[in-house]
């Protein structure tokens, strides 16, 4: 297993713990903070393995398979604890994770196609945002909860424009016809 996998698999692996500093009071007020650094951590992994693996040529079955997976599981755990939190909508989370269930499915019937389906820029921008909402939701801070709210709904927005731009540029995935 190379680099790259390992680093994905890595953040894996990080996800049960993110969940329990997350949800649990282990450790009182510094839970949330070990939660933000480990969220930071498998962040900073998938920005990493992707660099790493394009950059040495070390892209994989399994890494292709593995990666945008992770990357789902830890954003899908992150927004489904804050929702138990009380600390975001459940209707946001339901956007954010149907968005991510319907770009794979696309991604899928391009595969099949023999199309691929580059990340886009408004995807790139939602990812950003999606992972400065969820820092700030782990924090919650009262000082910052206007800018929570704002980083909030720029992600929501960003998910929703990123879908709409995904479905209208690749609507020929759907004309294909097997």
């Amino acid at each position: 297993m190379n680099l790259p996998n390992k680093l994905t698999m890595l953040r894996v692996i990080l996800i049960p713990f993110f969940v329990v500093f997350m949800l649990g009071s282990l450790l009182g007020d510094a839970d949330k903070w070990i939660a933000l650094g480990i969220f930071i951590a498998a962040s900073l992994t998938d920005l990493l393995d992707g660099k790493i693996a394009r950059k040495y040529n070390l892209v994989t079955d399994f890494g292709k398979l593995m990666d945008p997976l992770a990357d789902k599981l830890l954003v899908s755990a992150a927004l489904i604890c804050l929702c138990e939190m009380g600390r975001l909508a459940a209707w946001i989370v339901i956007i954010i994770i149907s968005r991510e269930f319907i770009i794979s499915g696309l991604r899928q019937i391009a595969a099949d196609n023999g199309i691929v389906i580059a990340a886009s820029y408004w995807g790139k921008y939602k990812t950003t945002f999606q992972m400065i909402m969820i820092c700030l939701l782990i924090v919650n801070i009262d000082v910052l909860s206007l800018i929570s709210a704002i980083v909030t709904w720029i992600a929501v927005i960003l998910t929703i424009v990123s879908l709409i731009d995904y479905m209208v540029k690749n609507r020929q995935v759907f004309m294909e016809d097997k």
